[in-house]
C-alpha cells in the first residue's frame, strides 16, 4: 500500500488586543481575522491561549485581599513563597503533591497536575506583584462558547482548544496542553489497530488534544509574542463527543503521584 504525504497549515491571528474582564473573545477573534482578510474554514481548529480566556472571564485575584491560613503559612515557610500567593494556590488545588523552594506541584481542583495551580503573574497589566491570574473555572465550557460563536459568525463547523503551557514529570521544558476543548478529538484510542508489520496495537492511546495545543504553542509563544490565537487547518480532527476533561488521567492510574 503506498504511503501518502500529509500536511497541515498553521497561522497566528494577528491584531488581538489586550483582553480585559468582560471582553468578548468571539468579537476579538472575528474582528482580527476579518481585518487581515482571513476567515475560518470548515474543519479549522482555533487554539486560544488560556491567559486571554482567563482575562476575559475576570479570573483575577488581588493578593492584598487574601488572608493566608495556617496551611498556607506552613507551605510558605517551606517554599519561601508569598503566603498570600500560597493561599490562592491552595484554594485552586485538591492537594499538594510535591514541593521545592519557590514551587508547589499540586493537583488542581479540575484534575490537572501542574505547578502552582496555574496561578500566574506574567503578562498582566498593573500586576505590580499583587495581582494573580487564575485558570478558567470551566475551560471546556469556555471552548464551547467560543466555538459556537465563531461557527455562527462564519457559518462553518470548527473546533476550539483552550491551551496552556505545562511541565512534565519526566521531561525538561514546558509544552502545550489542552485544558479545554470543544468540537475536537482530544483522545484517539488506536488499540486494536495494526502497525506496518501487521502487529496489533495493545496500549496505544494518543493525546490528540495536547498534540494540537503543542503544535499551536510553537506559534503562540511563551513570552512577549502577542499572538494568543492560532488556527490549525487541514487536520481532519473534529469530534463533537470529546472534551479537554477526557485527557485527565485518573489519579489511581497515575504512577507519578
Amino acid at each position: 500500500m503506498p504511503i501518502h504525504s500529509r500536511s497541515f497549515q498553521a497561522f497566528t491571528v494577528s491584531g488581538i488586543p489586550e483582553v480585559h474582564p468582560g471582553d468578548s473573545l468571539i468579537l476579538h477573534v472575528t474582528t482580527a481575522l476579518e481585518q487581515t482578510g482571513e476567515q475560518l474554514h470548515n474543519g479549522d481548529i482555533v487554539v486560544v491561549a488560556q491567559k486571554i480566556v482567563s482575562k476575559a472571564e475576570g479570573r483575577y485575584i488581588e493578593l492584598s485581599d487574601v488572608e493566608p491560613g495556617m496551611e498556607a503559612l506552613d507551605w510558605a515557610e517551606k517554599t519561601g513563597k508569598d503566603p498570600r500567593l500560597v493561599q490562592a494556590i491552595l484554594d485552586e488545588s485538591a492537594c499538594v503533591l510535591r514541593w521545592r523552594p519557590n514551587l508547589l506541584v499540586v493537583e488542581h481542583v479540575r484534575g490537572w497536575v501542574m505547578a502552582n495551580a496555574g496561578a500566574d503573574q506574567s503578562n498582566i497589566i498593573g500586576a505590580d506583584g499583587n495581582r494573580v491570574l487564575l485558570l478558567p473555572k470551566d475551560p471546556d465550557a469556555s471552548a464551547k462558547n467560543l466555538r459556537l460563536g465563531l461557527e455562527a459568525h462564519f457559518g462553518v463547523r470548527i473546533g476550539v482548544v483552550v491551551a496552556d503551557s505545562v511541565g512534565r514529570a519526566w521531561r525538561v521544558g514546558t509544552v502545550g496542553l489542552a485544558l479545554g476543548a470543544s468540537g475536537v478529538r482530544t483522545v484517539d484510542d488506536i488499540r486494536g489497530q495494526l502497525d506496518m508489520q501487521g502487529r496489533e496495537l495493545k496500549v496505544s492511546i494518543v493525546g490528540t488534544g495536547d498534540e494540537i495545543a503543542a503544535a499551536a504553542n510553537l506559534l503562540i509563544g511563551e513570552a512577549a509574542e502577542g499572538t494568543p490565537v492560532a488556527v490549525l487547518r487541514g487536520l481532519n480532527l473534529l469530534d463533537d463527543n470529546q472534551s479537554g476533561a477526557d485527557l485527565v488521567r485518573p489519579s489511581a492510574d497515575d504512577l507519578f503521584r
